[in-house]
């Protein structure tokens, strides 16, 4: 059973063929960048004949990158289409619906209702879904919604603190996100360590950045929310932050709310701290070396933010066994692990200096003597999209010969 899996940026796209009957095997691996730009990247690769494929393009929208991907795909690793059995999406948010689901008209639906909290996400998602039901009309596709490893947090953990018949009506709660990232996080430690009954706080950091405390397999807190502009602060999105500034922006200083709104989305966080030096933590990380005070404030505003929710969440655990970093940011920043970890040695989580500065993925990098494990991990969403995507459709084949319905 051959899966394909598509991760959708604004104006990206990449891509991994699994080969599932073959403990996933990867067939094949690539992407696209700068989509809707005058000129394009594409970049393909077979894993087990070592070709590979980088090239200039013209992809105009979506449908010329997914068009060159499935070009480069027949006579390279598959024969025809009809050896895909499926498309899988890492999909993120819709009103009502989570889970893993076939991309269904009124799945599609759901997350267009959603895409005000999502804008930066379901929009692309959804054009992008919309092009594969045009050029795979008979292939399944199936979404495995981010929200999904956060569906059974506490009340006390999803509710917000507005009138509730708000909060029923218009289906306002904290939701969560980054669920196959987490998810692949927490069964990795559960390997590691031997055991299922662990406390766990996750750090998925990258561009975008979220911790979740896990319990006993079960996440019971997350940072991010309705919508993906709370918690840590991240590249360009702001985090956490009095929603009070937001009306002293509109009705002292001049600001319309489209133009707060554009602030917020595009040129805060990371972006907004350093002056507008960069998004890119490891470029901001240069310029504090070289002196930049915004930009040494923005790297360590970050890190304070993310050590704040781990003394949080190990109340809320009740103790911690292991915290652990994965994402860009979590798996290559020692700088960062070394700042959010500083002073926890009271929670039990003591850093071994050397192992940090030489950390690779899978290493544990508590100190001898820790009570705590520290690890660093190459988190593999792919991966756990394509096992939810042939879990759903093994038991779509099951029902369908017992003349069952799902």
């Amino acid at each position: 059973m051959n899966i394909l899996i598509c991760n959708v940026g604004s104006t990206s796209l990449k891509y991994q063929l699994f080969d599932m009957d073959r403990d996933a095997h990867v067939l094949a691996a690539g992407g696209a960048e700068r989509v809707g730009a005058e000129r394009s990247r594409f970049y393909h690769k077979n894993p087990d004949t070592g070709d590979s494929v980088q090239m200039d393009a013209s992809f105009p929208t979506h449908r010329e990158a997914i068009a060159a991907m499935l070009d480069h795909l027949v006579g390279g690793c598959i024969e025809t289409l009809e050896d895909i059995a499926c498309v899988g999406f890492k999909v993120v948010h819709a009103k009502g619906v989570t889970g893993v689901q076939f991309l269904t008209e009124d799945v599609l639906q759901a997350m267009e209702a959603f895409n005000s909290v999502a804008p930066a996400h379901n929009p692309p998602y959804l054009s992008a879904i919309r092009q594969f039901q045009a050029l795979l009309p008979h292939t399944p596709l199936i979404g495995a919604f981010e929200t999904a490893f956060h569906a059974q947090l506490p009340p006390e953990a999803y509710l917000y603190p507005i009138p509730i018949e708000l909060s029923r009506k218009y289906a306002i709660r904290r939701y969560g996100f980054h669920g196959a990232s987490l998810e692949y996080l927490t069964r990795w430690t559960e390997k590691a360590m031997g055991r299922t009954d662990l406390r766990l706080i996750l750090c998925h950091l990258g561009g975008s950045g979220s911790l979740a405390a896990v319990k006993h397999g079960v996440c019971i807190d997350t940072t991010m929310g309705l919508g993906l502009q709370c918690g840590v602060l991240q590249n360009n999105r702001i985090g956490d932050m009095d929603p009070y500034v937001i009306f002293y922006l509109a009705e002292e200083c001049g600001m319309t709310l489209p133009e707060i709104k554009t602030m917020l989305q595009t040129k805060s966080g990371l972006y907004g701290l350093s002056g507008g030096v960069s998004n890119d933590l490891r470029d901001i990380q240069l310029a504090a070396e070289a002196g930049n005070e915004d930009c040494r404030n923005a790297v360590k505003t970050y890190a304070y933010g993310i050590k704040k929710y781990i003394g949080a969440y190990t109340a809320a655990l009740g103790g911690v066994d292991a915290v652990v970093f994965g994402g860009g940011i979590g798996r290559n920043s020692a700088l960062v692990r070394s700042l959010a970890l500083e002073g926890l040695a009271c929670l039990g989580l003591q850093l071994d200096p050397e192992k940090n500065a030489a950390a690779k993925g899978g290493m544990d990098l508590s100190a001898t003597g820790s009570p705590a494990r520290i690890y660093v991990v190459d988190t593999n969403e792919e991966l756990m999209v394509a096992q939810k995507a042939r879990a759903l459709l093994l038991r779509t084949r099951d029902a369908a010969r017992k003349g069952d319905t799902l």
